[in-house]
């Protein structure tokens, strides 16, 4: 096989690492840099992602795998040890070469790093922290880093990761016990929970370590996140949000990502011939902001789901929700509760804040409350306010016909 170059294997493994969502990329306009002789503030190119911030900004980091090549079969992974695909693999220090060039010409703000598992999961994890620690002591680099972690590799191995990088994360892969048993054979639920529940007790001690003394390491600041595939097994909807809950409730993950499976050359015959929508990904990040911020528990987003356990893909949950649970409604925007109002569809987080304040200075009419929404269609029919009363309108058979959004929407929000 012919030698490959680092372009060459940037390329590859740049596309590779397309398939985790833990670093989801978003849409900036593209400032190419070819034929330029500086390039200075480029956005795009291979291995390029855009990650958002907690506060809104966007990130760029490179991301990448360290390997494509795997030990491990799993029926739904492109990377698999079975699969056809064209193979490659960075050495460590290839991987702080990039990252370095990419940083200092103002390409990317960080790294996120992952990887196959090659001739063990130890010896891969090792190649992983050194990325990671001669990033920091070698070359002081002060950049955002995001490891993906191994579970079945020694926990001291874990433990290292996390005093160099931001963020670790490790991969449940599946919703469900029988999925994982039955697409990746090889990897074990209970190894991978105990791996997560380590990696919490490491971090909990380093916050805990922090307060205590100035001086004490920083155990990966920003958290533990992970990521299951959405649609390569039976698992309904209802049945991920109870297990994403479950993992947010035991391990205090900061994020639980949901990927859309995606078909793969030559797949098993035991997977499902096409992709499901992508409007179900999106429903089910719906449903995790439900739980994570409006107060909803798992017991009722799953009342938001039909007989099947499955989420509607052309109306988001809290709308869903507010259909089946007709007689919680109008909310009456000028006395209602905060946790009233949030179950309010239309209304987020920053217009309840701002109803909230609003009305402590005058009584709130249909218009101020419009000011606040995008669409006052959606909310017109749940709530009550100095002016208006949705008489009738909240009983109409009809009333989702009237307020979902039109097909064209939902296939514009799909392509």
């Amino acid at each position: 096989m012919a030698r490959l170059d680092t372009r060459e294997k940037l390329a590859i493994l740049a596309d590779a690492a397309k398939y985790d969502a833990s670093c989801a990329s978003s849409g900036t306009a593209k400032r190419s840099s070819e034929g330029t002789k500086s390039g200075i503030g480029s956005t795009e190119g291979m291995g390029i992602c855009h990650a958002y911030a907690p506060d809104g900004r966007c990130i760029s980091l490179l991301k990448i795998l360290l390997t494509n090549s795997c030990i491990f079969d799993c029926h739904y992974c492109i990377n698999r040890k079975s699969s056809n695909v064209r193979r490659a693999r960075f050495s460590a220090d290839e991987v702080v070469q990039l990252t370095l060039a990419f940083y200092k010409r103002n390409y990317i703000e960080g790294l996120f790093l992952s990887s196959g598992i090659i001739r063990s999961s130890n010896y891969t994890m090792e190649q992983i922290v050194e990325v990671a620690r001669s990033l920091r002591e070698d070359h002081e680099f002060r950049g955002y880093i995001h490891l993906k972690t191994i579970p079945d590799a020694d926990p001291e191995l874990l433990n290292q990761a996390g005093l160099y990088a931001d963020r670790l994360s490790i991969n449940v892969e599946l919703p469900t016990e029988r999925g994982l048993t039955r697409l990746a054979p090889e990897k074990s639920g209970t190894r991978i929970r105990g791996a997560m529940q380590g990696l919490k007790t490491a971090i909990d001690n380093g916050k805990d370590a922090t307060k205590r003394y100035r001086s004490a390491p920083r155990f990966a600041p920003a958290g533990q996140s992970t990521q299951m595939i959405v649609g390569a097994d039976s698992a309904s909807d209802g049945e991920i949000v109870a297990t994403a809950s479950n993992l947010y409730d035991r391990f205090n993950l900061r994020r639980v990502y949901y990927s859309a499976f995606s078909p793969i050359p030559d797949a098993s015959a035991i997977l499902p011939l096409q992709r499901p929508p992508l409007m179900r990904e999106h429903r089910l990040y719906q449903a995790d902001w439900l739980m994570r911020f409006y107060g909803f528990v798992p017991g009722e987003v799953a009342q938001a789901t039909d007989a099947a356990g499955m989420l509607p893909l052309d109306i988001d949950p809290k709308l869903a929700w507010a259909l089946k649970f007709r007689d919680r409604f109008p909310v009456d925007v000028n006395r209602a509760p905060k946790e009233e109002l949030l179950r309010v569809p239309g209304l987020g987080l920053k217009a309840v804040d701002a109803i909230i304040t609003s009305r402590r200075w005058r009584q709130l009419r249909l218009d101020d409350v419009a000011r606040l929404t995008v669409s006052i269609t959606k909310v017109r029919p749940f709530i009550a306010a100095s002016d208006w009363r949705p008489v009738a309108l909240t009983d109409r058979i009809d009333l989702k016909e009237r307020i979902k959004p039109k097909r064209d929407q939902l296939e514009l929000f799909a392509a």
